[in-house]
């Protein structure tokens, strides 16, 4: 195999997909998450919250899938275990089935969250003139910031 030249060097590289496995980590957390209290909600607002939360878990996986593929394309390896995932996630896992109220609570902190990790990637893809993962960032930030404010309202 040829040598990799993207205009990044290694060293920089790795330091960004390091803060790409821990927003990959909280993704796929925040799926896992979102995807239980899809399958477990219930009470009055169940069918818009049933509903809302399996919009949320299918673009998640799509995002999962585009940071891992981020990480390779750096010539890095992505984290693939739920081990990993625990280590890496800044997202802690739910015991137990909450009221749908704290469900959409603790979807709104996981979503602010998974924002704080997506600004923390940025810093370092801009150090590194890194676009393509800068733009990566922006968008799920954005994405996650819009989700965390409708989840929000939800609640007042």
């Amino acid at each position: 195999m040829t040598q990799m030249d993207i205009g990044i060097n290694k060293a920089d590289r790795e330091k960004i997909a390091e803060s790409l496995k821990h927003l990959l980590a909280d993704t796929y957390t925040l799926y896992l998450q979102t995807h239980n209290f899809h399958w477990n909600v219930t009470g009055p607002q169940f069918r818009e919250l049933h509903l809302m939360f399996e919009e949320h878990y299918n673009e998640l996986a799509i995002a999962v899938d585009d940071i891992a593929e981020r990480i390779r394309t750096l010539d890095v390896p992505a984290p693939g275990t739920y081990k990993e995932f625990v280590r890496l996630s800044n997202i802690e896992e739910v015991e137990g089935i909450p009221s749908a109220n704290a469900m959409v609570d603790i979807l709104t902190q996981s979503h602010e969250t998974v924002v704080r990790t997506c600004r923390d990637v940025l810093k370092h893809a801009q150090a590194a003139d890194d676009e393509s993962t800068a733009a990566l960032a922006s968008d799920r930030m954005r994405v996650h910031e819009k989700t965390a404010w409708m989840l929000r309202v939800l609640n007042q």
